[in-house]
C-alpha cells in the first residue's frame, strides 16, 4: 500500500553533443550503426555527423534555429540528429505521413528555417504554402538527380570535417520539438532541452539495461519519441544500433538474421505483423535478450503468439512524448503479463483520484508523472504549458492501477485521442473534415479496439435532410484526400446523433454502440 512509486536512482543525464563518447572510447572501429545498405563504425558516424553539423552552420543556420525533418527511417536521419546535437540546432521531426497542410502547421508553429526531406516528398513540399518560403529552403535527400538551386544532403554530409570546434551548448537550450496531438486542437510542439533529452536517454539506457555488448533494433519511426529515445539511449550507452528502413518482415527478418540484435523495440501493431509473418521462425529471435513493445497496449493474443514463436515474453513499456519512458519491467527481473511494468529509473509515479488525492495500490485513477526528463513546454503555447503541470507533476491523462508488487496496469484513456499504429489522432480534426462534405450534418469520431493496430478510427455520421447520400467508401475517400492516414477505416450512418445534456456529441454513447455491435459480431462460446 503506497501512494508514490519511484524507480531506481540515476547518476545524471547524457550529454547530447558527446553522445558517441562511450563507443568512441571503447572501440572507435567497432560497429556503431548497421542497416540494409550501410555499416558504420563509431569513428565514421562521428565523422559524418560532425561534417554535417559544420555544413548546416555554413548554410547560415545558427544555434537555436529549428530545422525540420520529413524523413523515413534512414541512417542519414540518425546523422542529422547527431549533427543538430553537436552544433545546437533544434531538431524538429515531422511524422513522415504528414499531409501538406500538416507540414505547414508544424513549420509555422516551430518557425523552422529549413527542412530536410526525402525527394519522394517533393510534390508535397510543392503543395505546401510554407516549405517553399523557408529562409534556407528544403534540403533534399535521396534524389537521383540534383534539382536546380536545391541543397543536396549528400553534398553537406560528404567530405572531411575541418576540425573547428563547436560552441558549447547550454543544457537548458531547446534540443528537439516533437509534434503530438492533444485532446483537442491542432498538434502541439512538445519542447525538450538538451538536459531533458539527456535525462530521457539516461532513463532509457538504464531501464532497458543497455551496455556496449548490445545491438538495438528499433522497428518503428525515428520521428516518434519511442524509437528516438531507445536508439540514442543505446548509442549513449556504447551499444550499436540497427536502423530498419521499413517495419515489415521483408526488412526486419533479414536484419534479425544477419546482424543478430540483442534488443528489439517495436510498436505492438508492427510486432503483431512480424509475429504472424509466414517467414518468421523461432531462430530469428534467438539472439534477443529483450523484446520491448510500447506506444499502445499489447493484446493478450499478441503476447500469446509472440511467446509461442520466440520462447519469451514481451516487456511491455509505457511512456509519453512529454516524458519519454516512465514504466518498464526490469529486463533482468520479472515481467508481469498485462502490465506496463514498474516505475523506470529516475521516475516517480502516482495514481490519483479526481480530487487529486493519491490512491493506494489496487485503485484505478489518473497516472501522474514526475521525471527529470519532462518536457519544458509546448512551443509558443504558454497556456497549454502551464496547464500540463502541477507542482512538478504531469497528468498523463491515462487511467492506471498499481498492484501490490508495484507493477502498473493500463486501464484506459481519459482523453479522447485515438492511438492507431502508435500515431495520435485527434477525433475533432476528423469530425471537422467530414463536416466539410455537403451531405453530412453531424459527425462523431471514436477509436475502436483492434488487435493489430491498437485502435481504428470509426466515424458515425448523420446526413442533412434531402441531401444526396454518399456511400461509406465515398466518405472515406473524401476524408483520406484531406487527412491521409488519419481517415476513418469505417463509417456508420445514424438517423440521429446522440447528444449530451450540454449539446455535445455523446461519445460515451457512441462507444456503447460500438461495443454492442462488436458483441453481436462475436459468437458466444457454446
Amino acid at each position: 500500500m503506497t501512494a508514490t512509486y519511484t524507480g531506481e536512482s540515476l547518476g545524471g543525464p547524457a550529454v547530447l553533443s558527446e553522445i558517441l563518447r562511450a563507443g568512441l572510447q571503447r572501440d572507435p572501429a567497432g560497429r556503431a550503426l548497421v542497416a540494409t545498405d550501410a555499416q558504420w563504425s563509431w569513428h565514421e558516424l562521428d565523422r559524418r555527423s560532425t561534417r554535417l553539423a559544420q555544413s548546416y552552420l555554413a548554410l547560415g543556420l545558427e544555434p537555436g534555429d529549428r530545422i525540420a525533418s520529413l524523413m523515413p527511417n534512414r541512417p542519414a536521419l540518425v546523422v542529422h540528429y547527431l549533427a543538430c546535437f553537436k552544433c545546437g540546432l533544434v531538431a524538429t521531426p515531422l511524422n513522415y505521413r504528414y499531409t501538406p497542410s500538416e507540414i505547414d502547421h508544424a513549420l509555422r508553429v516551430s518557425g523552422a528555417r529549413a527542412i530536410l526531406a526525402h525527394a519522394e516528398r517533393d510534390e508535397d513540399l510543392r503543395q505546401s504554402e510554407v516549405a517553399p518560403t523557408l529562409p534556407l529552403g528544403p534540403i533534399r535527400f535521396g534524389a537521383n538527380e540534383k534539382a536546380v538551386g536545391a541543397v543536396d544532403y549528400e553534398e553537406l554530409a560528404g567530405g572531411e570535417p575541418d576540425g573547428a570546434p563547436f560552441e558549447p551548448v547550454v543544457a537548458s537550450s531547446p534540443a528537439v520539438i516533437f509534434f503530438t496531438s492533444g485532446s483537442t486542437g491542432a498538434p502541439k510542439g512538445v519542447t525538450h532541452t538538451h538536459e531533458t533529452i539527456g535525462w530521457m536517454l539516461a532513463v532509457s539506457a538504464a531501464g532497458l539495461e543497455l551496455d556496449g555488448d548490445d545491438l538495438l533494433l528499433a522497428g518503428s519511426s525515428l520521428s516518434h519519441v519511442g524509437a528516438f529515445y531507445v536508439t540514442f539511449g543505446a548509442l549513449g550507452a556504447g551499444a550499436g544500433i540497427c536502423v530498419a528502413q521499413t517495419f515489415d518482415g521483408d526488412e526486419l527478418l533479414p536484419l534479425l538474421r544477419e546482424h543478430r540484435p540483442t534488443v528489439l523495440s517495436m510498436l505492438p501493431s508492427a510486432l503483431f505483423a512480424l509475429t504472424r509473418d509466414h517467414g518468421a521462425r523461432d531462430a530469428d529471435f534467438s539472439s534477443l535478450r529483450l523484446c520491448r513493445a510500447a506506444g499502445d497496449t499489447v493484446s493478450a493474443e499478441l503476447e500469446r503468439e509472440f511467446t509461442a514463436l520466440s520462447g519469451f515474453a514481451i516487456d511491455e513499456a509505457y511512456g509519453l512524448t512529454e516524458t519519454g519512458l516512465v514504466a518498464i519491467s526490469p529486463p533482468s527481473g520479472r515481467i508481469v503479463i498485462g502490465s506496463v511494468g514498474r516505475a523506470a529509473p529516475g521516475v516517480s509515479l502516482s495514481v490519483r483520484d479526481e480530487a487529486d488525492q493519491m490512491l493506494p495500490s489496487g485503485s484505478e485513477g489518473r497516472l501522474w508523472i514526475r521525471t527529470p526528463a519532462a518536457f519544458v513546454g509546448y512551443w509558443g503555447d504558454d497556456a497549454a504549458t502551464a496547464a500540463a503541470f502541477r507542482e512538478g507533476w504531469l497528468d498523463s491523462g491515462d487511467v492506471m492501477r498499481a498492484d501490490d508488487d508495484d507493477y502498473f496496469h493500463f486501464c484506459g484513456r481519459r482523453k479522447q485521442i485515438i492511438v492507431h499504429d502508435g500515431s495520435n489522432i485527434n477525433p475533432q480534426e476528423i469530425e471537422g473534415v467530414l463536416l466539410e462534405h455537403p451531405s453530412v450534418e453531424s459527425v462523431g469520431v471514436i477509436g475502436v479496439h483492434d488487435l493489430a493496430h491498437g485502435e481504428n478510427v470509426r466515424a458515425y455520421v448523420t446526413f442533412a435532410e434531402g441531401a444526396p447520400r454518399p456511400t461509406s467508401q465515398e466518405l472515406i475517400r473524401f476524408a483520406r484526400e484531406r487527412v491521409g492516414y488519419k481517415a476513418p477505416e469505417e463509417i456508420v450512418v445514424l438517423e440521429q446523433m446522440p447528444i449530451t445534456a450540454t449539446g455535445k456529441i455523446d461519445r460515451a454513447r457512441l462507444k456503447q454502440l460500438a461495443e454492442a455491435n462488436l458483441h453481436r459480431r462475436t459468437p458466444r462460446p457454446a
